[in-house]
């Protein structure tokens, strides 16, 4: 096909607003990861469609391309280098990762190593974070900041990173904690390395606003850093504090909350200087958003400010305070978790069926036994035309409420209800289709645009793989993998294999608002239908729970490399969940399981059910599915059992 067609499908999902040039579609129709950006680096995502179902991987399957990590690494170290040096900045960025964002070893140990050239350290927010923080941390340069709250070991833990020469900070995030601090490095014979986090009026906006601002369930008051500073005077320990930290919320959308919000903080660092303390460093915490939705606006899933603008107003901002307080530039630290990796993974979900209102291949014709109403409907189906679209569709809602009411009564039989809904749902496609390119369209017809969307059903669980979806309403870009060589003829809501209603995704990205369907292809019998869920990198891999028991899902990782034809190799796959891992997370023994049933099995054997061969069979089909995936298979249905598809 023609490229402008890629061109179209590429502006309909408006792939350049949200990539970051990450992402692309080629000729062939098909979606690929670009983890440098650069022309003639690029991973086909239909190629490892084709090469998970030779490995015999079934889907959901969760693509990573840690190349793409790097890169993030790289522009966040870069573009703060950069902002230092337009500014005259007299001081470094020393950025950490917040391992909460994704906590897989892989991912995390791809991160520092990465960040090996510019320093970049670990932030861990819980007991087993900083376990394995200090034991992954190997730059004696770089930082590793422990912010929470704490017990003894918490603290121990960190003390231990610090006597082996690591530069551990210890983030007080409530006064009798710093008590707790002072104690147990008595014990152990060690000044701590403290930092304090400092609860600010200015806080962010949308979904998580409340993370910040001076009713936040973390930080000190005025008053509490004034009793600290005190009480280090007084321990003849006043160089122990060594960071200020704030944090004022996740996914920032608006530039000016970062701005208001980096002057609060740099004046409370700048006070604290002049109190004796030699400080040192000002972590701005995490709220680097992401542009979800390509828009560049202040809407929840978007941001106003690209990375280049971020890193100049936080460097601007912290110079010009500290220059009017006269105190020396601290070291800037940053915690952009979310930024670095929600764009290094791709969910590949199948869809494998549709549910469909309308059908226009069915005729609907008049038998003698049916009422009038079913040649009404007709007579307005032949009869549609564009002047007196919403006319027809008022008619049609008419004899359609007309026939509902005659069914509850009992008037009116199966065969010709269906008839009028058939009918209907058809003539509501065609009055659609009558308003598209039209700059206003009637609020009423709009709504029988969704109502028309089909319903695709896809093979993956929503609380498992994007819990912020639906806990949050947090959106992510949708698109499919294929066939974007063909503009898509159809809308639709996807709904995933639990058994729960909300288990679904009915709101999708949108240049102006909230689209409440997605373009799609009509699916093809036989073939399955593949979709990517973009930029779901940060905390989904670790937020999903086991609603229904659908487990963690296959992994790919990919890494580029010239060398090979394809000009990348997958390094490792992770195999997801077992139907026996989730059961034995539920505390359901397995093999006591398996011996019920072959007792069952013997009892029909005994009472003549079933046979001998028969009964040994089904006990062994039945243990056997223990090591299964927790996820639908659907290759026996297909031609050769094949997972795969033609393009």
């Amino acid at each position: 096909m023609s490229q402008s067609i890629t061109q179209q499908t590429s502006a309909l999902y408006n792939v350049e607003g949200w990539s970051e040039g990450y992402v692309k579609i080629n000729d062939a129709g098909h979606a690929v990861m670009r983890p440098r950006r650069r022309e003639g680096e690029e991973i086909d995502l239909m190629e490892l469609v084709r090469e998970a179902g030779e490995r015999g991987l079934h889907f959901p399957l969760l693509v990573r391309c840690h190349d793409l990590l790097r890169d993030r690494v790289r522009r966040l170290n870069e573009s703060f280098a950069r902002a230092i040096e337009e500014c005259g900045y007299k001081n470094q960025y020393r950025g950490v990762f917040p391992i909460k964002v994704n906590q897989l070893c892989e991912v995390v140990e791809e991160i520092v190593d990465a960040g090996l050239p510019y320093h970049f350290g670990i932030e861990a927010g819980s007991k087993p974070e900083l376990i394995a923080a200090i034991a992954v941390h190997s730059d004696p340069e770089s930082l590793v900041i422990g912010n929470g709250y704490k017990d003894d070991e918490f603290i121990r833990a960190a003390l231990i990173g610090l006597k082996l020469g690591k530069k551990v900070i210890l983030v007080v995030e409530k006064l009798e904690e710093f008590h707790q601090i002072l104690a147990v490095a008595k014990q152990v014979g060690v000044t701590p390395m403290i930092g304090a986090r400092v609860r600010l009026l200015s806080k962010g906006a949308g979904k998580w606003a409340t993370s910040g601002g001076e009713n936040a369930k973390f930080g000190l008051s005025t008053a509490d850093l004034v009793s600290m500073s005190d009480t280090l005077h007084a321990e003849g320990i006043p160089d122990a504090l060594v960071l200020l930290h704030y944090h004022v919320g996740s996914q920032v959308p608006d530039i000016v909350t970062i701005n208001r919000a980096t002057r609060e903080a740099a004046r409370f660092y700048a006070k604290l200087r002049k109190m004796g303390h030699s400080l040192g460093y000002l972590d701005v915490g995490g709220g680097l958003g992401i542009d979800y939705d390509g828009s560049r606006t202040t809407f929840d899933s978007s941001r106003n400010y690209s990375l280049h603008e971020y890193t100049r107003d936080v460097v601007y901002n912290i110079m010009e305070i500290c220059d009017s307080e006269q105190v020396e530039h601290p070291v800037i630290v940053s915690e952009s978790g979310r930024f670095i990796v929600a764009p290094h993974s791709v969910l590949i979900i199948e869809s494998f069926g549709s549910i469909e209102k309308e059908s226009h291949n069915e005729i609907v014709t008049v038998d003698p036994s049916d009422p009038k109403l079913v040649a009404d409907m007709i007579e307005i189906r032949t009869g549609l035309n564009e002047k007196r679209r919403l006319e027809h569709l008022h008619d049609a809602q008419q004899i359609r409420d007309q026939s509902q009411s005659m069914f509850d009564l009992g008037l009116l039989d199966l065969r010709a209800k269906a008839k009028i809904d058939t009918l209907y749902w058809q003539i509501a496609a065609e009055i659609v289709l009558l308003h598209r390119g039209m700059k206003q369209v009637p609020e009423e017809v709009r709504e029988l645009e969704v109502a028309l969307a089909d319903q695709l059903l896809c093979n993956f669980s929503v609380f498992q793989s994007l819990l912020d979806h639906w806990a949050l309403g947090q959106l992510f870009p949708v698109m499919p993998i294929h066939r974007l060589d063909e503009l898509p003829d159809r809308s639709g809501t996807l709904v995933d294999i639990t058994c729960d209603s909300d288990g679904k995704m009915a709101k999708f990205i949108d240049f102006q608002d909230v689209k409440e369907s997605l373009p799609v292809h009509r699916i093809r019998q036989g073939e399955p239908y593949y979709l990517g869920i973009f930029l779901s990198g940060a905390y989904q891999d670790i937020m999903g729970d086991l609603h229904n028991l659908f487990g963690r899902v296959n992994e790919m990782h990919v890494f580029l490399d010239e060398d090979e034809d394809a000009g990348y190799y997958v390094e490792e796959i992770l195999p997801g969940n077992t139907v026996d891992q989730v059961l034995t997370l539920t505390q359901w023994d397995t093999k006591e399981l398996a011996r019920r049933i072959k007792i069952q099995a013997d009892a029909a054997l005994k009472s003549d059910k079933l046979k001998p061969n028969e009964a040994m069979r089904l006990v062994d089909e039945y243990e056997k599915m223990f090591q299964s995936y927790t996820y639908l298979d659907f290759t026996a249905r297909r031609p050769n059992g094949s997972t795969t598809i033609a393009s």
